[in-house]
């Protein structure tokens, strides 16, 4: 489990940076300053947790436990649903989809809460 989050993250991190730099070099003279900020958050918080899936696998190697396991998957979850819908939103102008971001901004919430808790509850010595 642990090379997988660290693959998926380091998977995400490139895709993050394609996407950066897609934006800022190739969509800037075709979208307005308003979808190209909208672009550049999916990218910037695909890349926040992608860093996060990383330090999940990571982690993992010493925290053996199921909630860091499903904080990995929701964090993975939180960007296909929150960075995709974003990206779809500023590359096409589909704004039903924005209706989809919030949960996944929810999955990033809860994935973080449960890796705290994961290391914030009474260890059994």
């Amino acid at each position: 489990m642990s090379n997988l989050f660290i693959g998926l993250g380091a998977l995400n991190a490139f895709f993050a940076v394609a996407m950066g730099a897609f934006a800022a070099h190739k969509l800037k003279a075709s979208l307005s300053a308003y979808y190209l900020s909208i672009v550049q958050t999916a990218a910037d918080y695909q890349m926040y947790h992608a860093l996060g899936l990383i330090l999940i696998g990571l982690l993992y190697q010493h925290n053996k436990t199921r909630l860091t396991v499903v904080s990995g998957w929701l964090l993975f979850t939180g960007i296909i649903l929150f960075s995709g819908s974003l990206y779809t939103l500023g590359l096409t102008g589909t704004k039903w989809l924005g209706m989809v971001t919030p949960v996944g901004g929810f999955c990033f919430l809860i994935a973080w809460l449960m890796l705290a808790f994961s290391y914030l509850k009474p260890t059994k010595t």
